[in-house]
């Protein structure tokens, strides 16, 4: 009877560190992520298949086809996949095509979710922090954001990859059945919106000075606007720029029309 083949946690662990190490350090054009996500299958490749030239082979051929998605929140997929090559090395029937079916299937909701979580929630809360203790002075702030989000990416990613190779190709079920993905990422979505919308009134400082006089009462301006929605000026100055990028204008050109409008509309006593 043949030896089982078992990944040890060791070997798992490398193969984790190595996805979120050098999972996108190799970006192409032709494969994106492939050859990051082959490289880290090197390790259970080896393991498994090592006896086997032709199966290792076939196995590395397998993994360098195009795939692309969040790293950190993509580390599920590498441990599924280490889990599925550890079944198929062991004799159970598991069609190499349904591997690669697999990747591609969950690299699209799992890049939703992370972006979404990563980008949108993560990154921003975090800079925000960091801008925010730089502007005050403080030298912690880039070091901070730098901890923080390291942290963070390490964190998630074990979780997600242990995860992963523990539920095997039950995981996909697991991730995409009842809209679970769509649920998620609407979610955080909005969590995203309202932590930007806090960014967005700290952080952009524009206001009216506009007061008129009627008789003896004197109107002002941005205590109107304040009833209104306070804010509103800077959520309509994030609005334009958000609109102005959105239609193709370049970073740059965007910042030269704010610069412009700024310099006249101060002159004109308008905006402060």
């Amino acid at each position: 009877m043949a030896e089982t083949k078992k990944l040890t946690k060791q070997e798992l662990t490398k193969t984790w560190f190595t996805w979120v190490s050098w999972g996108q350090i190799c970006y192409n054009w032709e494969r994106l992520m492939g050859l990051g996500f082959c490289h880290t299958m090197t390790t259970a490749i080896e393991k498994l298949y090592g006896d086997d030239e032709e199966k290792k082979r076939d196995a590395l051929v397998r993994h360098m086809a195009y795939y692309n998605t969040e790293n950190t929140w993509g580390a599920l997929v590498p441990g599924i996949v280490c889990s599925l090559e550890e079944a198929r090395a062991n004799g159970e029937d598991i069609d190499p095509d349904a591997i690669s079916n697999i990747k591609t299937a969950l690299m699209g909701p799992i890049a939703g979710i992370g972006d979404t979580v990563t980008q949108s929630l993560v990154k921003v809360i975090l800079l925000g922090i960091g801008i925010d203790m730089a502007l005050a002075g403080n030298a912690l702030g880039p070091v901070l954001f730098i901890l923080g989000f390291s942290a963070y990416a390490l964190i998630v990613s074990y979780i997600c990859f242990f995860q992963g190779y523990k539920y095997g190709k039950n995981s996909v079920v697991q991730i995409l059945s009842g809209g679970l993905v769509k649920n998620i990422t609407e979610s955080l979505g909005v969590i995203g919106m309202i932590v930007l919308g806090a960014l967005v009134a700290k952080n952009i400082g524009i206001s009216s000075p506009l007061e008129f006089t009627f008789g003896q009462m004197s109107v002002n301006v941005q205590g109107i606007l304040d009833s209104i929605m306070p804010k509103m000026l800077p959520m309509a100055l994030f609005l334009i720029t958000y609109q102005l990028l959105k239609k193709g204008k370049k970073p740059m050109q965007v910042m030269l029309y704010l610069m412009a409008a700024a310099v006249v509309l101060s002159l004109l006593g308008i905006l402060a």
